[in-house]
């Protein structure tokens, strides 16, 4: 930990309990302190989290640090008191210009000053937007500006984690702070755009240095079930009710994974389970075994799962007798292992006592060390998905330890993931989001998961909901459409937060799900290249204190922040240059829970990054508070006459002017095919009876250009759809392109 230096407008008294409670507390851990200027006038402008970054940036700090802060006549005495004997500058709204003043004539002085820009403390885990008064005085002063970042404070007792201030249960034992300082910004670049741009970096490298990320998946799963482990881990619903308690995870995943060692000799193992607990035991069990567990799309067609058997060299399937029934299709390995069979040979449940017996009487640590697991994962790889070949053939996305653990830390902290909720797990574990947020997820951070076996079957995810009363609903806008019509309000009446992702939530869903149930679908954003999750969109935080200002959680149209750790830009899609905020380009994103690369058909790992950066294929932007608005897929773009057209705008207005209904799946879709003329052509798909002379009039008398209008139409019985919930592109613009 670095020498707390002198805090010179600190009394000695003052600095001496700021110094003992810092040591109980926090390790605090810097980088980047040369580049904090040994001398002379500056600014430091950082994150605020909680009343603890006072602290722990002048810990952190080689130079003392005048701090400036926010006070009106609301503020608490104790507060104002404080503030007077710290010597902080305060900035009233009763007086402002002379708060500026004094920081300028501390600046004159050569003094290090530190501003949080964000204005108040904020009550998400998300940077919030930032104001301009650092960027007024660095011009008025000359003075440079050190961005700084911490990490590790969200979730403390004085942090609003929980929506709770202080009113929470104290976490024991010291905690670790990352404190990242960036290169100075000169007085006339130091806006507030450049600001959140360097404070999102920092963050993300803070973040990146966490130990927890080094650490190994499984590992960590065993020794977060073995904490509590008569709690009920797992409410597998697939045909009857059947809880399942840490302890009982753990030992069949413990004696399964015995079983494995000995018989796969494969480093990658195939898992073809619906969300339950087999494919909880599976996936576990597998990971502990130090193998990689991959979980196969078995409705993506036989082509594409022996392409990713192959890929995978894939030898090896643990699945059910009845998974085999109802996908005869699937080209089933001779090594297709039943799971039930398999723990009964490896001892049932007389095997598993011992392992029960040890959750209960011993640490975590032992039972990890008792399974051979190292403490260490890393950037090893930890698992296997293939993407939903929406575009293609599959590709393998290779996710390590570090990667998956990163994603699930993330998520933990946004306010729809707080600790006391029920999950409900319908999406398929070959699914990106359903093999993290409803798999790994919960395991690690002790969420109570109940599971359906299918995102379909809206009738036993209502009953679900109402008896189990579950509290997170996460699932695409197909999935949550059918809700309209079979579900009522009393059985969704303890839904929290309802999320949506995997494709674009649509406007009259939003308002239709609030005037039905009176929940807002919170919109999220990822891929499975990122493990997946990076932005979502969370309820505006309560106000719980006299001097704070309501905040934005989320919006209403965009995906919302980036999460923790993460940093993201736009830039141009043909010359790769960066874009300022509020323009539209392509969105790149950079950050812990980013994968390593794609598998290569020769077994390596093809990287697919550059200095970092992913590309994601998407067209975006951020505003200025760090929302961020999707505007569609390059791909689902066509470049006609030299503009650029959006597929998903001509179907969001063809559904508009018919009043189409999407309760069944999409009615429409647009695709691009060759034009000799014009470079590129819309072909219109429609799974209902439109005649083509009747959309072009209605489209044109709506004001639509030309270039908009689609050239050809074709019928079709439906839109093809992936097991994802997605529309399955290659087969729709196959279709497209025989019109």
């Amino acid at each position: 930990m670095p020498r707390l230096r002198r805090m010179s407008t600190f009394p000695l008294w003052l600095e001496a309990l700021a110094r003992g409670a810092a040591f109980l507390r926090y390790r605090v851990r810097a980088t980047g302190t040369g580049r904090v200027p040994a001398a002379g006038a500056a600014i430091l402008v950082a994150n605020h989290v909680s009343y603890a970054d006072v602290v722990v940036l002048q810990l952190a700090c080689p130079r003392p640090l005048r701090f400036v802060g926010y006070e009106d006549e609301n503020s608490p005495w104790f507060f104002r008191a404080i503030f007077r004997l710290a010597g902080v500058i305060p900035i009233s709204p009763r007086n402002p210009t002379g708060g500026m003043r004094r920081a300028l004539a501390a600046l004159a002085r050569g003094e290090l000053l530190c501003l949080f820009p964000e204005g108040q403390i904020a009550r998400t885990c998300q940077l919030q937007g930032l104001k301009r008064g650092f960027a007024i005085l660095a011009r008025r002063s000359g003075a440079p500006v050190v961005p700084a970042a911490h990490d590790g404070l969200w979730g403390s007792l004085f942090s609003f984690s929980g929506g709770r201030y202080l009113w929470k249960r104290p976490q024991w034992g010291r905690r670790t702070v990352e404190v990242a300082f960036g290169e100075p910004l000169g007085p006339e670049q130091a806006d507030a755009e450049a600001a959140r741009r360097a404070l999102l970096r920092l963050g993300a490298e803070a973040f990146g240095r966490r130990a927890f990320l080094g650490r190994h998946l499984a590992r960590e799963a065993v020794r977060a079930l073995a904490t509590r482990p008569g709690r009920t881990a797992l409410i597998d619903r697939t045909a009857e009710r059947r809880p399942l308690s840490a302890a009982a995870l753990l030992a069949a995943a413990a004696v399964l994974s015995r079983r494995i060692r000995e018989r796969v000799p494969e480093r990658r193992v195939g898992i073809v389970l619906p969300p339950g607990a087999g494919a909880a035991i599976a996936n576990l069990a597998v990971a502990c075994a130090g193998k990689v567990p991959v979980n196969l799309n078995f409705t993506a067609g036989r082509a594409a799962a022996e392409a990713s058997l192959s890929l995978a060299g894939i030898r090896t399937v643990i699945s059910a007798p009845a998974m085999r029934e109802k996908v005869p299709g699937f080209p089933w390995p001779e090594r297709t292992l039943d799971l039930r069979s398999e723990l009964a040979a490896a001892g049932g449940k007389r095997a598993m006592l011992p392992w029960l017996a040890g959750a209960w009487l011993l640490p975590g640590i032992l039972l990890a060390d008792r399974l051979g697991l190292p403490r260490r994962g890393g950037d090893a790889e930890a698992a296997l998905l293939f993407t939903s070949g929406s575009s293609g053939e599959p590709r393998g996305v290779v996710l390590t330890h570090r990667n998956l653990l990163a994603n699930c830390g993330q998520f933990s902290r946004v306010s729809i993931c707080d600790a006391g909720i029920t999950m409900l797990g319908c999406l398929p574990i070959f699914h990106s989001f359903g093999f993290t947020v409803t798999l790994w997820f919960p395991l690690l951070f002790r969420r109570r998961l109940v599971t359906s076996p299918s995102p379909l079957e809206t009738r036993r995810l209502a009953e679900a909901i109402r008896e189990e009363r579950v509290t997170t609903l996460i699932g695409a806008p197909t999935f949550l459409r059918p809700f309209l019509k079979k579900a009522s309000r009393e059985e969704l009446a303890s839904l929290r937060h309802v999320v949506a992702g995997a494709e674009k939530l649509p406007g009259e869903l939003h308002r239709a799900f609030r005037e039905a149930f009176g929940i807002s679908i919170l919109e999220g954003y990822g891929m499975t290249e990122a493990s997946p999750v990076t932005n979502v969109n969370q309820p505006d935080p309560p106000v719980r204190t006299a001097t704070a200002g309501p905040q934005a959680g989320g919006r209403v149209g965009t995906v919302g922040r980036l999460l923790p750790g993460l940093e993201g830009r736009v830039t141009d899609p043909e010359t790769g240059a960066e874009l300022p905020a509020g323009a539209t380009g392509m969105v790149c994103l950079r950050g812990p829970n980013l994968f390593p690369g794609y598998l290569a058909p020769d077994g390596s790992v093809q990287p697919a990054t550059r200095g970092g950066w992913y590309a994601t294929g998407d067209l975006g932007s951020f505003d200025a508070d760090g929302f961020l608005t999707l505007s569609g897929r390059l791909s689902r773009f066509s470049k006609i006459g030299g503009e650029m057209v959006s597929h998903g705008a001509v179907e969001e207005k063809v559904a508009e002017l018919f009043g189409l209904d999407p309760s069944e799946g999409p009615a429409v879709f647009v695709a691009g095919v060759p034009d000799e003329a014009k470079g590129e052509a819309l072909v219109l798909l429609a799974a209902a009876e439109l005649p083509a002379e009747q959309i072009r009039a209605r489209l044109h008398a709506a004001g639509v250009p030309n270039l908009c209008i689609p050239k050809r139409v074709r019928r079709v019985e439906r839109i093809p759809l992936l097991g994802s919930g997605k529309v399955d592109l290659a087969a729709a613009r196959a279709l497209a392109r025989e019109a």
